[in-house]
């Protein structure tokens, strides 16, 4: 708040963020809170990225690791099973990026997250040595190099549904930057594209009652 990089917000007390703030008093002798000018790191668990690959964005964790950039050769796999058979039957290797779509909240449906592939990556001593991007979400246990939440999924569209084994990917936090030197425009449109009417819950309730309804 005195650096000025968050912004005042109303809450649930009628007070605003900054009223509560200006109120609270460390306990002695904690040292949990520092200045900004003295930070316990130079940057926090997570990163932002833009590019082709995620046009609005994805997050990148930091955590765990002190990877900044990674950049490599594709393996694409349509949702995390198959990721997962590739993991364990050892098609994956060291400076591949996974790259696992249709796991986003409408493609899932859902937004799974991936923590059976990347703690198979881990199980297979890769931890260190590949990254994986994906529409879908990680858990807070999941180690390594891992970008989640590309948006758009591919089940909107997204770029994340034109890429193919072999593109190679530049994942780069200090620029911010999430990228493919592939010529995505050139590819033909996929059949990823998913209508709102065909997918959550009430409509996988229609398709599985409907046997029922027929019977009668």
């Amino acid at each position: 708040m005195e650096a000025g990089l968050i912004s005042d917000a109303p809450t649930v007390t009628g007070k605003s963020l900054f009223d509560h703030f200006r109120d609270a008093d460390e306990t002695p002798g904690q040292e949990v809170i520092v200045t900004a000018d003295a930070p316990i790191k130079e940057r926090g668990g997570f990163g932002i990225c833009y590019g082709n690959i995620a046009p609005e964005g994805c997050v990148v964790k930091l955590a765990g690791h002190g990877k900044l950039r990674f950049e490599g050769p594709a393996k694409v796999y349509d949702g995390e099973e198959a990721a997962f058979d590739a993991v364990t039957h050892g098609l994956i290797e060291p400076g591949d990026v996974v790259v696992i779509r249709g796991e986003g909240p409408v493609g899932g449906p859902g937004m799974r997250e991936m923590l059976g592939v990347t703690a198979a990556i881990q199980g297979r001593g890769l931890g260190d040595s590949v990254a994986l991007i994906t529409d879908g979400r990680f858990s807070g246990a999941t180690y390594g190099f891992m970008v989640g939440h590309i948006s758009p999924e591919a089940a909107r569209g997204g770029p994340i549904a034109l890429l193919e084994t072999g593109d190679s990917i530049v994942i780069d936090v200090n620029s911010r930057v999430v990228e493919t030197t592939a010529d995505l425009s050139s590819r033909a449109a996929n059949d990823w594209l998913v209508s709102p009417e065909s997918t959550g819950h009430l409509p996988n309730m229609q398709r599985s009652l409907a046997p029922l309804h027929m019977a009668q």
